[in-house]
């Protein structure tokens, strides 16, 4: 479990460090604090630094382009990478990091755009990094270095102890990266082989239909079938059963299919996108906890779609499992009765052995502003504002 993450030159933090986290972190804070960009963070960083992670994490946030590109014989999406850095600017030779720190490890993921084969020009005064790439006048000289052989390319490294991890991404002279014609290369120096991620990311909108079907099918006739059953009861006491139903038609589509549930009233079987978004929502955030034993929970907005009357439940169910399988939760949100239902949860004797934790994010600030379990049970009681 992380004990702290810090941020440098990725998104829009230059500097950040999150501190004193603890089993359930919220994170809280006005809009374009950053909330959205710590949960990013830890989630390349959980992944180390894996191309198909980077491309999840632009995609969700339309950082790409389609179209003609120049170099490109074919119509295709190039994906920004600039914009995962402080500034969304790139240019040679800068970095972005992101570390977490253990009780008794720290891993650390950076992001390094450089020249493949180093610059075979003489550099413009001040070096290649004083210009950034999208200056007009230097993707002209840049041209020509590639057409030279001299290309792009993105270098992602992870470590952990005797653990490391490499890639090297071919770019375009633009910085971009070219999703259909992906070419990449890992160096691995570890015992572990390749890495087994825990992480689970809920977005706003939810999981999709595909996704909320294999993570069921995963749990589906175990004992956390019946935990996924307890959360949905949540918002409906009268579900009795839950299945998954795969149908050929429109597999890959938004909709809200893919399961039926059986009430205590009731001898037939509903589609669960007849019952709300409420029931929806629960089902995505109860699968994605409990796939991710021994690992971490990311949850943007997490209180989407649910009725403040739930929020106390929905805390109650994600604290137990999250004990239970070992599970530590990043969530976000802009809501008072979220942060204050959380509170419930703070004043159980099991909250200090396992931490509570809500963190304020303030723009331009480099640490957030901590508070622990039993401030968030005083704020919730005396009325103050902690958002």
């Amino acid at each position: 479990m992380f004990k702290t993450i810090a941020i440098e030159n990725f998104r829009g933090f230059q500097s950040f460090k999150l501190e004193n986290l603890g089993r359930i972190n919220l994170l809280v804070g006005e809009n374009n604090s950053g909330k959205t960009s710590i949960l990013e963070a830890v989630e390349v960083l959980c992944s180390r630094g894996t191309v198909e992670t980077l491309i999840k994490v632009m995609n969700r946030r339309g950082e790409y382009l389609e179209g003609e590109e120049d170099g490109l014989n074919q119509r295709e999406r190039v994906f920004e990478i600039r914009h995962l850095f402080y500034g969304h600017e790139i240019e040679p030779n800068r970095v972005f990091s992101i570390s977490g720190t253990t009780e008794d490890s720290t891993e650390t993921l950076s992001g390094l755009v450089r020249f493949k084969n180093g610059p075979r020009d003489p550099e413009p005064p001040g070096g290649y990094q004083a210009y950034p790439l999208n200056d007009l006048a230097l993707l002209d000289k840049l041209a020509l270095l590639i057409d030279e052989g001299n290309e792009l390319e993105f270098q992602l490294k992870w470590h952990r102890a005797q653990e490391s991890e490499q890639r090297k991404i071919s770019l375009l002279f633009s910085g971009g990266l070219p999703v259909n014609s992906i070419h990449y290369e890992t160096s691995r120096l570890s015992d572990s082989g390749p890495p087994k991620s825990r992480l689970q990311f809920v977005n706003s909108s939810s999981l999709t239909k595909e996704k909320m079907i294999d993570l069921f099918e995963k749990i589906v006739l175990n004992p956390e079938e019946k935990l996924v059953q307890e959360a949905l009861q949540i918002v409906e006491p009268r579900i009795e059963r839950i299945a998954s139903v795969r149908s050929r038609i429109n597999r890959n589509s938004d909709s809200r299919g893919g399961f039926v549930v059986r009430l205590s009233d009731s001898d037939r079987r509903i589609p669960i996108g007849s019952m709300g978004d409420g029931i929806w929502r629960i089902l995505g955030i109860a699968l994605a906890t409990i796939c991710a034993e021994g690992g971490v929970l990311l949850i943007d907005e997490i209180d989407t779609g649910l009725h403040f009357t739930a929020l106390s439940k929905m805390w109650e169910m994600i604290w137990k499992t999250a004990i239970r399988l070992n599970v530590q939760v990043f969530a976000t949100t802009h809501n008072s009765d979220c942060w204050m239902s959380l509170a419930t949860i703070a004043n159980q004797e099991s909250s200090a052995k396992h931490g509570i934790r809500i963190h304020r994010i303030e723009r331009g600030k480099n640490t957030s502003v901590v508070f622990t379990d039993r401030e968030i049970v005083v704020a919730a009681e005396r009325g103050f504002e902690v958002r």
